[in-house]
């Protein structure tokens, strides 16, 4: 995704505010990964795999593990990422991260090498004429696909919240809204939960089956297949002030500051006692929370209206946050 590649996007600040993927969802893929009786764990490969979050999660059942995005910088905070988690191991798994495209696979991968390919929140911006085939040569027979993607978040106390995110997000002016800032249609796919990703045969891909799509979205998106729907398992517990955080490293806020440089420069005096807060922390890589921009603007509506439902939103406050997934499953069947 062209944002992401741009030397001015902060790798750092995306790395710590975004959700971090549940056990569960894990689980889903290795039970299906290991439904064929000549299932293998010994190598997989995080394709468009941003600062690292989902690829350093595989190393627990693989002895091999590899990220690979387009993204030098993304690249960079992966590798800074995984020095923090330690240094690799026979035992855990040996990780290394390379810059390169999931269209050009064979830059970087042979052919029937690979066990488990995975893609978190990155499929969206996929062309499938090219992923689905080159998913098909890197897979050993058997070897198992599996791309998901994370929609709009959702507040489950404060359901009053939602039309506000859904303009915040979707809406079409582009002073107002992030909606016209985000790269379409790799956007509007995620919005859709991946439902216009092709099967591979419908792109001539013949060689992968299996294919199973499940949405972990409860009942935020009713117009979900509700035979393949299941309970919302990405959950997080911010605090407002960590929430701004996460609305700060979407990619549509970079373009759209970008565009008006001016925003930046805004103030918006609701909350006054936030700046009180802000003094007395002592922690300088905390989240600030002066300024004005539409971030700042967005985030102190959220806060208003939650406030209406009787929430606590002083920043330090906490509130529940859920993300709707959509899971593609595949497999290498010839």
């Amino acid at each position: 995704m062209a944002t992401f590649a741009k030397s001015s996007f902060n790798a750092a600040v995306y790395s710590a505010s975004r959700p971090t993927y549940p056990a569960k969802l894990f689980e889903c893929i290795y039970n299906y990964h290991g439904r064929s009786k000549d299932t293998c764990w010994e190598r997989a490969v995080d394709i468009g795999c941003g600062p690292g979050q989902a690829t350093v999660l595989l190393r627990d059942r693989f002895r091999e593990v590899i990220g690979i995005d387009p993204s030098e910088p993304m690249i960079q905070k992966a590798r800074a990422n995984f020095k923090a988690h330690g240094s690799s191991s026979e035992h855990n798994g040996v990780l290394r991260f390379i810059q390169g495209s999931a269209e050009s696979l064979n830059e970087t991968l042979e052919d029937d090498s690979v066990d488990l390919l995975i893609a978190a929140q990155a499929a969206h911006w996929f062309d499938w004429s090219k992923v689905w085939p080159e998913t098909r040569r890197v897979l050993r027979k058997n070897g198992t696909a599996a791309f998901w993607i994370y929609s709009e978040l959702r507040f489950p106390e404060h359901p009053s919240l939602t039309p506000l995110i859904t303009d915040y997000a979707q809406g079409d002016n582009p002073q107002t809204s992030l909606g016209p800032h985000f790269q379409r249609p790799g956007r509007t796919i995620l919005e859709r939960h991946l439902v216009d990703v092709p099967n591979p045969v419908d792109v001539g891909e013949k060689g992968l089956g299996e294919v199973e799509r499940i949405y972990f979205s409860g009942d935020y998106h009713p117009s979900l297949p509700s035979s393949q729907t299941r309970p919302v398992i990405l959950k997080k517990q911010m605090r407002w002030r960590d929430l701004l955080g996460y609305l700060r490293t979407w990619s549509s806020l970079h373009t759209y500051h970008e565009l008006y440089p001016e925003d930046k420069n805004k103030l918006d005096e609701r909350f006054p006692e936030d700046l009180r807060t802000s003094n007395t922390q002592v922690d300088r890589e905390d989240i600030d929370v002066r300024g004005g921009d539409i971030a700042i603007r967005f985030w102190k509506d959220l806060r208003e209206k939650a406030q209406e439902d009787g929430a606590r939103v002083g920043v330090e406050d906490t509130v529940n946050v859920e993300w709707p997934v959509a899971l593609i499953l595949a497999r290498r069947i010839q």
